[in-house]
Parts: C-alpha cells; structure tokens; sequence
C-alpha cells in the first residue's frame, strides 16, 4: 500500500517574513485580516491557513495577541527537557544509593 499523503512544501524565512509583513502592512486595506491572508496566500502559493498561523505567531511574538512567544516557547522546552534529565539522574541515584545501601548490609561484620 502505498503512502498517498501530502506533503506540504517548505518556505523560506524570508517567505514568511516577507508574507506577514505584507498582511500586516495591507490589513487597513480590507474588511478584515482574513481577506488580506486569502489575498496574499493566493499570490504566494500557500495556503490561507499556513498564512495565518505565520500571522498569529508573529503577532504573539511582538505583544500584539495574547500568548506565549516563540522566544518563551523554546525557552519552556529547554526547561522541560532539562527537568526530565535531572529526574532521570535523580532516579539513578536513588537506585545505585539503595544498592550500595543494601551491599553494606549484606556484608560481614569483622
């Protein structure tokens, strides 16, 4: 069986910089922001919905939508990640604590 899904094309950077500026330097322009991504993404070749999320990530990162920014986002992650580590070693030492914990016991008395 064949895999028969789609897969989305990758834009550059400057793609979608370019593309949310446009959309928010036209927005006056039309009735509403969603006219000005249709228009726009019809031009660029991607979808309205793509355009869109391009929009609303750019507008969380410069405060201008309520949300978490990108920059906040990654540093979250980090975090994350490093907690996960930390439990892990932690873990760890816990284990090799009661092992060595339970080699003492075990051993003669001189």
């Amino acid at each position: 069986m064949e895999n028969t899904k789609k897969k989305s094309p990758r834009y550059s950077p400057e793609v979608r910089e370019r593309a949310v500026r446009m959309v928010l330097e036209h927005q006056g322009d039309h009735e509403s922001q969603w006219k000005v991504i249709a228009s726009i993404a019809a031009k660029l070749g991607c979808s309205g919905e793509t355009l869109r999320s391009w929009v609303r990530k750019e507008e969380r990162d410069r405060g201008l939508r309520p949300g978490t920014s990108t920059q906040e986002q990654d540093r979250i992650k980090e975090l994350e990640r490093e907690v996960r580590e930390l439990r892990q070693v932690n873990e760890i030492l816990r284990k090799a604590s009661a092992y060595f914990a339970q080699a003492e016991l075990d051993r003669r008395p001189k």
